[in-house]
């Protein structure tokens, strides 16, 4: 299963979620403990569910760098693992929810915790491993099996050069494991593939070109497969979903799952001829119904976009076109929408959204600064406050409103990092440079290369050499 985001959520368990971010924030850890694990008993493959739910079980139990209770491979003592493990081969789902359970009432388990790993692999949810992952190498920052696993599951995610740094920064501690070396190499020659490094080839066979073929035809081939194999799926389901309707013509399920094929498969109209039904049955509207209608909308913009000859004479113009068409649409779309739901906070962040891209600041500003009020959109909210209120040249203003942000974030994660690289421009802008400076080295000592922080230390540290 896919990790999914807290959007694809239907509206009920959004608003639970909603509920136990509003106890956690509360301190009422035990209340959110419960809600989060609600919402993951139907859906546990909602990433930011479960960091809140670690979140929650960290701050009941009382955070300060505390040492596992337990060594990471000594896991056979408990129960409950044992249990958890006997689930894991057969119901890897069920193993996730046994792990948490242990998490509840001692979130510094490492056996639930290397649980947690095992059974989010064998569900292909990459994120919820690296959260435990995290924990562990934090825990055990020498111990060179996790520091490898922590490192491939986030290569897995995509940060592969933060998985080579954790590597890198090892094996200069233990130079003659060879075992960590040889993972350091693989991770390194997958960060080369990854970035298109060939050059760096160990070997010095074959050609830029021949790599650089047989490299492209197999991603083409890739997708071809998977192009084929999900259309195939895809008229399968339309074909048995449209014949269970005619004789469940109200069933809105099948109705919404028809209008869901139908995008994915770029028959727009098609699709919003049944979200249309969907709407003439419903009382009292659906935010997520509005919503899935908007963003099908839109992809019918980018679609017609992709069709035009880029060739052709008046490209620029009908892009142009189609581009502030959709964007009137989807302005037009939202204001509706938050008329329609005006205490839905999630729609008032992405109206937010919207005004800022347009350069709308003061009616951006307003829109998050409510947004502000919803406890899985607020970091969000602030961190796009904090932007308008630069643009607006209130500097002091913005440096504190990052400040606040910062404050909410428990993990280092890259929303984080910007954060702290957003206060230190605001800072560089106030000439305040030992302030803007020590922002940046915060996150130079974790990713030297994220954005421009290293050319801006750099210049700092060559200032002071010159000036001496």
């Amino acid at each position: 299963m896919a990790e999914k985001s807290l959007n694809d959520l239907p509206r009920d368990l959004r608003m639970l979620f909603t509920k136990g971010s509003q106890a956690l924030q509360r301190d009422n850890f035990g209340y959110a403990i419960d809600l989060f694990n609600q919402i993951l008993a139907k859906e546990p493959a909602v990433f930011e569910c479960r960091k809140a739910l670690r979140t929650a079980q960290l701050l009941k139990a009382g955070t300060g760098g505390g040492f596992f209770k337990k060594a990471w491979g000594n896991v056979g003592s408990s129960p409950m693992i044992a249990k958890g493990r006997m689930a894991l081969s057969k119901d890897p789902a069920e193993a996730l929810r046994i792990a948490e359970e242990i998490l509840n009432g001692d979130p510094h388990s490492s056996g639930a915790h290397k649980l947690v790993v095992e059974a989010a692999t064998a569900l292909e949810l990459p994120k919820t491993a690296v959260l435990s992952l995290e924990i562990l190498a934090a825990s055990s920052p020498k111990d060179r099996d996790v520091a490898i696993k922590f490192a491939n599951a986030l290569a897995d995610c995509g940060e592969v050069g933060r998985a080579e740094k954790i590597l890198a920064d090892l094996y200069r501690s233990y130079p003659t494991d060879q075992e960590l070396g040889q993972a350091l190499k693989d991770l390194s020659a997958r960060k080369t593939l990854d970035e298109g490094g060939y050059e760096a080839l160990a070997d010095g066979t074959g050609s830029y070109r021949d790599i650089l073929k047989d490299k492209d035809e197999a991603v083409s081939l890739e997708q071809q497969n998977r192009q084929v194999k999900t259309e195939d799926i895809a008229e399968k389901l339309i074909n048995e979903y449209e014949t269970r309707l005619k004789t469940e013509p109200k069933n809105l399920k099948l109705l919404r799952s028809l209008a869901e094929l139908y995008t994915q498969k770029q028959q727009f109209d098609k699709a919003l001829s049944y979200y249309d039904q969907i709407k003439s049955t419903e009382v009292g509207g659906d935010a997520s119904l509005d919503k899935n209608i908007s963003d099908t909308m839109a992809r019918k913009f980018d679609h017609q976009a992709s069709l035009l000859d880029p060739n052709a004479p008046d490209y620029a113009d009908k892009l142009a076109k189609l581009q502030a068409d959709k964007q009137a649409y989807q302005l037009a779309e939202c204001q509706r929408r938050v008329e329609h739901f005006p205490t839905d906070l999630q729609i008032r962040f992405e109206l937010g959204q919207l005004y800022f891209q347009m350069g709308k600041i003061t009616e951006a500003m307003k829109e998050f600064q409510k947004a502000q009020g919803s406890p899985h959109r607020r970091t969000q909210a602030l961190c796009y406050l904090g932007q308008c209120f630069a643009r607006r040249g209130i500097n002091d203003l913005a440096a504190s409103t990052f400040q606040d942000a910062i404050k909410e974030k428990v993990l280092f994660d890259d929303e984080k990092k910007e954060l702290i690289y957003l206060l230190g421009c605001v800072y560089e802008k106030m000439d305040k440079r030992e302030d803007a400076i020590a922002q940046f080295k915060i996150i130079y000592a974790a990713d030297v290369g994220y954005k421009d922080v290293g050319e801006k230390i750099d210049a700092y540290y060559g200032g002071q050499s010159s000036g001496s």
